[in-house]
């Protein structure tokens, strides 16, 4: 899979996609391609903002510099990739999005890092449009930059790409994966601090322990997160 950044900040790139797993993965089960929205100003200062029309704060980054950049973009894929600007005003970033992308996406995908207060408004709707880009927000809060959230839907997405986790059933089993918050975690030694790990999970009776994780997992869930625990017992078994 081809995950091209488009940004005016391409040296921030692997960053901590080079670490771990992702990173042992980078050029066998994914590969990265960085694009400087600089590379297409037209000016000789590089210049890929101005001030925006009607007046008010900030800058505007430039409609014709984007669209130059992304159709660079595309002439490195095959068959027209998933297309995606971090952008505050997007659909929130969930593990089910992550799934969704994933599933329906055979060639890649494109990611264009926002900066200043935004993107001319006539580059987005042309790519929504034409090639069907999507508009995704990780949260509720203002970065500087679509840098550090666009790495944050790579993590995400490509830990859900075949053979790039070494254990498939620990993806079944976390956080969001089933609505649910993850049931705490315990190793050895199995006394430390006068703490002893739950007798259970030294059983070896897998139906019980598996009784006890859900239940812990519901308890974290109804106390922590109880918009999920609301959507988790509309869909529970």
């Amino acid at each position: 899979m081809l995950v091209t950044v488009v940004t005016i900040f391409p040296e921030m790139f692997p960053g901590p996609l080079a670490y771990s797993l992702l990173g042992r993965a980078l050029g066998k089960y994914w590969a990265l391609k960085t694009i400087n929205l600089r590379d297409f100003a037209t000016d000789k200062h590089k210049k890929v903002d101005d001030t925006p029309y009607g007046g008010g704060a900030g800058m505007v980054m430039k409609a014709d510099v984007v669209d130059e950049a992304l159709r660079n973009a595309l002439s490195f894929y095959a068959k027209l990739p998933k297309l995606i600007f971090m952008t505050p005003r997007g659909i929130i970033f969930s593990q089910k999005l992550a799934h969704n992308l994933i599933a329906e996406n055979e060639t890649g995908m494109i990611i264009l890092c926002g900066r200043y207060e935004g993107v001319d408004q006539r580059a987005i709707d042309y790519w929504k449009i034409n090639y069907n880009m999507l508009e995704i927000s990780i949260g509720d809060y203002i970065l500087f930059g679509g840098e550090i959230p666009a790495m944050v839907i790579i993590d995400t997405c490509l830990r859900l790409v075949p053979g790039m986790m070494n254990n498939s059933e620990s993806l079944q089993q976390e956080s969001f994966s089933i609505d649910l918050l993850e049931y705490p975690q315990y190793t050895k030694p199995a006394v430390w601090r006068g703490e002893n790990v739950p007798p259970v999970l030294l059983s070896g009776n897998h139906k019980e322990i598996a009784m006890w994780r859900t239940e812990k997992s519901e308890q974290i869930t109804k106390a922590v997160r109880p918009d999920l625990w609301a959507k988790y017992k509309t869909t529970k078994p």
